[in-house]
This record gives structure tokens, C-alpha cells and sequence, in this order.
């Protein structure tokens, strides 16, 4: 899939370009608390600065209305030039957008601090591209939602693809058609939207490990207790590639019950514990893979990175880094234990998305992207 690129337009001094940028990121106490994809965004608006274009920047945070891209302006202007807009619907927002000069940067306040984004409504839309030459995607993060601000817009307007979305899809299309011996790493939950994306890398793949609470589902539809843990809404009873010698599953996994926090046996868990991550030995079964493998794709942790139980996760992450495999992972918590690790330039790419990533994994495109091809 071939995308048009910002790249190939010849003059850009003095046109108005709108770009959709990936601006979700992590906050505590009203700071960035993670700003890889902060740093990610820079390539295009860096690209378009220096061209001359007048910028407009829009993203989204959060997924409650009252949410403030305000923090991620403070962080990103720390590295580039640029001035607040505000609300879109704003009149000083018209105003601030009327006076820029090339090469001026405006940066846009939450969209989805007005519902019409999610809606895709067309009235926010032809809001968005009022007044406007070109339209850039540098969104990969946001690539499977046709909102407002990724899709609607985009109709609007000429549109093209910004620095790193063309990276993200060039990275992405190289595991799609991967290099043997191979190993696709999923974790995370859900096994009902991720049941698809399974069945074809268990044809691409060499093995697939699912890790995570999708592990449960696996070990659950085996006959095994899975006690109190998280499972799936679908059954996999029925499933074609439950018992595929390609699929593998953690073999031990940490619990936690009325006897504590316990790592026991896959098979051994009790009706009254819940399973909270995957144990060394599951590890140590991984590293045979991991070392011999060509290519490897990751997405999603393997225990439950937000409650602390971070160990196999950041265990398996060290082992990827350590390996001559071409490595590409993606979704928020496997990169921040990637982050946190320090172990970024180990890996072959490391992509903005997480759900996108694996819409893309599955389709080999989205509507949003299909705006964006030549």
C-alpha cells in the first residue's frame, strides 16, 4: 500500500495544512508522564515548519469530555515553537488561525471535548476545513476511528499522509509478510475482537504465544480452573486452533487468592484465586523462541501491567532487545515497559498504536488510510 506523502507536495509556504496528530498520551498530576508519541508527532510538524506552512494541529486526550490537551501543548512547545488555539468552535480561535504567519504552529484544545468528533459529524467536519489548503494524517494511533478529525475532514480536503504515519504502515507491512523463524507475541484481553488477528498469524507465523488475560480464554476453553480471572464475553470451546501445536501459553502464571500472591502451575489454579500475570517458567519457555526467531511482533502486556505485576512482561521486552530478530511492537503498556527499560533502540520499531496496530495487522489497512492512497 502506497500512501500519498506530505513529502511530495512542491510548495508549501503560506498554505493553511491542517494535521491530525496522535497526541493521547499519559498524564499524572497534570504533566506528560510518558511522551514517546509526543516525540513522534515532532517529524512532520518539524517537516511543515520549516516549509513554511501555516500549521494547525488537532489530537484528542482522554475519553472523558473535560480533558485537556493543555499539558501536551506545555510539553510539545518544549520542543518546537508553537502558540495555543484553543477550542476550534471558539471565535478567538478564527482569530488566532487568521493571523498565523509561515511557518507558525496553532495547537488545537481536546476535539473530543465536542461529541461531533466521535460522530463523525459532517457540520465538524467542513468546521475543521474551513479556511484550510491541505490536510495532513500523522494519527496512526487513531487510524481504525472515523471521526471527525481522521475521516470526515479527510473528504474534505486534499489529503495526505504525514512523515510517520508512511513509517508506521512501511514498518508494519515488513511483519506482515515476516522472515522465518517467526513469533507473534499477543497479550492484553478481549479475545472477541482479537479471535480474527489470531487465526491469521497462526497461518503467517510460526507460533503465536498469547499471553495476558487472552490467555485465560485459552486455558478456560482447555478445561482448566481459571478461578476469579478476567475472561472474554466469546467461547473458544469451538475454536479451529485451540489445540494447534503453533499456538503456545503460559505454563505457569502468579495468582492471587486468600493464600497470597502465589506462582503455581497453569493447571493448578484454584476457583477462588485470580490469575494476574504469567510465571518464570512461561518466560524461560519463550527465551528458545524468542533467540531463534527471525522476526518477532508484540503487542499487549502479559500481566496486568497497570496493577503492578509488570515482572514477564518487562522480562520477555529484555529478551526481544537482546535478540537478532527484526522486532516490532506496539500498544501503550508494552511500550512504556520498553521506556521505562530504556531499551527503545533495541528494538527494529516501535509503533504508536495499539488497537490500530492490530486493525492493521488484520486488515492490511482501514478506511483512514484508504483516504490517504495514491
Amino acid at each position: 500500500m502506497e500512501l500519498k506523502s506530505i513529502a511530495e507536495v512542491s510548495d508549501l509556504r503560506g498554505k493553511v495544512v491542517l494535521v491530525r496528530a496522535s497526541c493521547n498520551v499519559p498524564l499524572v498530576d497534570g504533566k506528560v508522564r510518558n511522551s514517546f508519541r509526543l516525540r513522534r508527532a515532532l517529524p512532520t510538524l518539524k517537516y511543515l515548519k520549516e516549509a513554511g506552512a501555516k500549521v494547525i494541529v488537532i489530537s484528542h486526550i482522554g475519553r472523558e469530555v473535560d480533558e485537556t490537551l493543555l499539558p501536551v501543548f506545555e510539553e510539545l512547545a518544549t520542543a518546537i515553537d508553537m502558540k495555543w488555539g484553543g477550542k476550534v468552535t471558539d471565535p478567538l480561535f478564527t482569530e488566532k488561525k487568521a493571523a498565523l504567519n509561515d511557518g507558525d504552529i496553532l495547537f488545537c484544545e481536546n476535539l473530543r471535548q465536542d461529541v461531533r468528533e466521535e460522530e463523525n459529524d459532517d457540520s465538524l467536519g467542513a468546521l475543521l476545513a474551513e479556511g484550510v489548503d491541505l490536510y495532513v494524517n500523522d494519527a496512526f494511533a487513531e487510524a481504525h476511528r472515523e471521526h471527525a478529525s481522521t475521516y470526515g475532514v479527510a473528504k474534505l480536503l486534499l489529503a495526505y499522509a504525514g512523515l510517520t504515519l508512511i513509517e508506521e504502515v512501511t514498518e508494519l507491512q515488513k511483519v506482515m509478510q515476516p522472515n522465518h523463524p517467526s513469533l507473534f507475541l499477543l497479550g492484553g484481553a478481549k479475545f472477541e475482537t482479537k479471535m480474527p488477528l489470531v487465526e491469521k498469524y497462526l497461518a503467517l507465523y510460526d507460533h503465536v504465544f498469547v499471553g495476558g488475560a487472552l490467555a485465560n480464554d485459552v486455558l478456560k476453553a482447555r478445561g482448566f480452573e481459571v478461578g476469579t480471572s478476567l475472561v472474554s464475553e466469546v467461547s473458544l470451546n469451538d475454536a479451529p486452533f485451540l489445540w494447534s501445536e503453533k499456538m503456545l501459553v503460559p505454563v505457569d502464571v502468579i495468582v492471587e487468592g486468600p493464600r497470597g500472591v502465589v506462582t503455581k502451575p497453569a493447571d493448578q489454579v484454584l476457583p477462588d484465586e485470580k490469575i494476574f500475570d504469567m510465571g518464570p517458567e512461561t518466560v524461560e519457555l519463550l527465551t528458545r523462541y524468542i533467540a531463534e526467531a527471525k522476526t518477532i511482533l508484540w503487542n499487549g502486556p502479559f500481566g496486568n501491567y497497570e496493577a503492578g505485576f509488570e515482572e514477564s512482561t518487562e522480562a520477555v521486552a529484555k529478551l526481544i532487545a537482546d535478540s537478532d530478530a527484526f522486532s516490532v511492537l506496539g500498544g501503550g503498556d508494552t511500550v512504556a515497559a520498553v521506556e521505562k527499560l530504556g531499551l527503545n533502540e533495541k528494538f527494529g520499531f516501535i509503533s504508536i498504536g495499539g488497537g490500530s496496530m492490530l486493525t492493521f495487522m488484520e486488515h492490511g489497512s482501514t478506511p483512514v488510510l484508504d483516504l490517504l492512497k495514491k
